[in-house]
């Protein structure tokens, strides 16, 4: 069992890996599934995590699953979950290519396991859309994907100032002056963006919530709290 998961977390997660991945061969041969989905599983748990950990796996493949469920979007749901598997994978707050070295590793462990060229090619292009989110229109697996992975902007106060206090924890390495001007520009570029959630389920749900977040966000960086021996305002 890994570090962060109980038992019957772990378990669902693998049999959710393992139907994705059967699903995707679309009954093609291939080797056993579950030493892929334990090997992942031990890069989501790594100790370096505070926020891109199992839970948040997790919380993605719901959502990807709320948004084929209740909105009838998904496009190539399988290859979308697949990507959502290999998306943070590879994650080291201290450089900035995990994107590039989760998406060459989902090339490389689902050659061993069985996909076609364009099956690979496009689970590798899902990843690397996760640097900016911006997928094109009428990129239904990018806009399910990008949706699913940024849903969390949208969670109530409570939930997102844990997700903000997570993401500072992972940065803990960075001063906090330099944290706060990091976190601004990211939140400016996703303010920026025409709309956060492209599929019409994702749009309606979540864009209202998420942009008050992240409004309330950026306003809390520009104006840290100063009170000696006060705790730094959290970045996420």
């Amino acid at each position: 069992m890994t570090a962060e998961l109980t038992a019957s977390q772990e378990q669902d997660l693998l049999a959710r890996w393992t139907s994705t991945l059967r699903a995707a061969r679309a009954g093609r041969e291939g080797p056993d599934p579950l030493p892929y989905g334990r090997n992942l599983l031990e890069r989501w748990t790594e100790p370096q995590r505070r926020y891109h950990t199992a839970s948040h796996l997790r919380a993605v493949l719901d959502r990807i699953d709320e948004l084929a469920e209740k909105g009838g979007e998904g496009g190539e749901l399988e290859l979308v979950r697949l990507a959502a598997w290999f998306h943070d994978a590879v994650y080291r707050p201290d450089r900035s290519e995990n994107e590039e070295r989760s998406a060459t590793l989902a090339e490389r462990a689902l050659t061993e396991a069985g996909l076609t060229e364009r099956e690979i090619a496009e689970v590798a292009r899902l990843v690397r859309l996760t640097v900016t989110h911006d997928p094109p229109p009428g990129d239904l697996n990018g806009e399910t994907l990008c949706d699913a992975d940024l849903a969390i902007l949208a969670s109530d106060p409570d939930t997102y100032m844990g997700y903000t206090a997570a993401v500072r924890e992972e940065y803990a390495f960075v001063p906090d002056a330099a944290f706060r001007e990091g976190r601004a520009t990211v939140l400016r570029h996703l303010l920026a963006l025409p709309q956060l959630f492209r599929t019409p389920y994702g749009a309606a749900a979540w864009e209202e919530k998420a942009r008050a977040n992240l409004e309330r966000e950026l306003e809390e960086l520009a104006a840290p709290d100063t009170t000696p021996g006060a705790e730094p305002t959290p970045g996420g």
